[in-house]
């Protein structure tokens, strides 16, 4: 039996967290920079609407991931994703110069890609390796994002300025990203701890037998993915979901135009995203250790509350008061948008197990990231009305608050005719 030192799910973590690093944080919010740099001629809602589909196929793709975790595994599932965004920013390196173009290999190919290469996978392959330390597994695995968004935005940003404004260059360097990532997946992602001779949370199953403090937050009964779908709880954390992914994806396509046209300077516009992605990082770890010491829905409308501050600074932005509004409104919703979605995925995991985890999952990510998608466009037209956005932020408050209430009523499920905290753990 490997002992503790030995436990190669910590050494996992950082695999995952490296692939976070690229495939969501290059192509994502790196791409979020290149596009502002982009010479295409397109209206405010075309440009919304590439922001739009880049979520909504990471929703739709979410399913097809969780049959290709199945199916042919982690590793496999991974490199399939990085592919997938190396071609799509190859052609917009090399060959985009339309509209269509754009929402094609931006929204379509990378979405799908990073569906592939980071939620899916990355969550099952924490559930798969951890209990106890769940959460913080899981706010690491995912915060990687909020490090690369900082990264990539100031590192494209220089690098286009330096190339004298050719996007072109900057989706080239994503496509190298991409070959990175696919080859660290291929040499060091492992399925799961079986498959080393290792046990969940390297202890022994004898130590994992005895009661502990986990039991009360994550289930021991081996859940299948259609006895969770007939449980209200499930459909109520999505709803949840739902309202706290929209008003990020609003910010990732809408916010730099929005500061941009308060009159905030470019290179504030960049700190302004910087900060944006950091605050995931930091909502990722603070929500993800509080999701091993309380009850799991009690942390999620914790993370919640932070939109209404966002909102409210949103609506007051001004040059001359940056780290007041601008700056804070970046902070708070990045860290509302990390905190909430790390929730959401240990949430998952806690009530329903590892054995049903991918394909539950797969389901919740599309349908959160499917529904939430209109963002985008959602924001481009609130704009193109009001000649402003702050109808929109006052939307968010308003989910931020539907979200609350639905997470006030998803409490634990407990299987009909079984006991969750007696029945054998669930085997990935």
């Amino acid at each position: 039996m490997a002992n503790r030192q030995e436990f190669y799910g910590w050494k996992l973590l950082a695999v995952l967290f490296s692939l976070d690093f690229i495939n969501m944080g290059f192509p994502y919010y790196g791409g979020s920079v290149i596009s502002s740099y982009m010479q295409i001629p397109m209206s405010r809602s075309t440009y919304g609407w590439a922001f739009t589909l880049i979520n909504l196929f990471v929703g739709l793709a979410a399913v097809f991931v969780a049959m290709s975790i199945v199916k042919f595994g982690l590793r496999a599932t991974f490199v399939i994703g990085s592919t997938l965004i190396c071609c799509g920013s190859l052609f917009l390196g090399f060959y985009a110069y339309k509209p269509w173009h754009f929402l094609i290999a931006f929204g379509v190919v990378n979405g799908t890609g990073i569906s592939f290469a980071t939620l899916v996978p990355a969550a099952t392959a924490v559930t798969r390796w951890f209990r106890r330390y769940r959460g913080r597994a899981m706010g690491i695995a995912l915060s990687a994002s909020g490090f690369a968004g900082l990264a990539a935005s100031k590192f494209l940003g220089r690098m286009l300025k330096a190339a004298g404004g050719n996007w072109h260059a900057g989706w080239k360097i994503v496509a190298c990203a991409a070959v990175l990532s696919g080859l660290m997946a291929l040499l060091f992602v492992r399925e799961s701890p079986e498959s080393l001779g290792q046990t969940m949370d390297g202890i022994s199953e004898l130590e994992q037998s005895q009661p502990s403090r986990t039991d009360t937050l994550a289930t021991k009964y081996s859940w299948t993915t259609w006895q969770a779908y007939g449980t209200s709880t499930y459909w109520l954390i999505v709803l949840a979901s739902v309202a706290a992914q929209f008003p990020f994806f609003f910010m990732i396509a809408h916010w730099p135009k929005n500061l941009s046209g308060a009159g905030i300077a470019a290179s504030d516009v960049t700190w302004a995203m910087g900060l944006l992605t950091m605050g995931t990082l930091v909502g990722r770890w603070l929500g993800g250790l509080l999701m091993d010491v309380m009850n799991a829905r009690y942390a999620y409308m914790i993370g919640l509350c932070f939109y209404f501050l966002a909102s409210f600074c949103a609506l007051r932005v001004t040059p001359d008061s940056l780290w007041t509004t601008a700056y804070v409104a970046s902070l708070l919703t990045g860290a509302a948008f990390g905190w909430t979605f790390t929730c959401m995925n240990t949430c998952t995991a806690h009530y329903y197990g590892p054995a049903a985890f991918p394909k539950l999952n797969g389901m919740m990510v599309m349908l959160t990231s499917t529904l939430a998608s209109p963002a985008g466009a959602v924001g481009g037209k609130i704009f193109d009305r009001y000649g402003s956005y702050a109808r929109a932020f006052e939307f968010e408050a308003v989910l931020a608050a539907v979200a609350i209430l639905a997470m006030a009523f998803a409490t634990m499920p407990k299987p009909r005719g079984a006991s969750g905290a007696t029945a054998p753990p669930a085997r990935a």
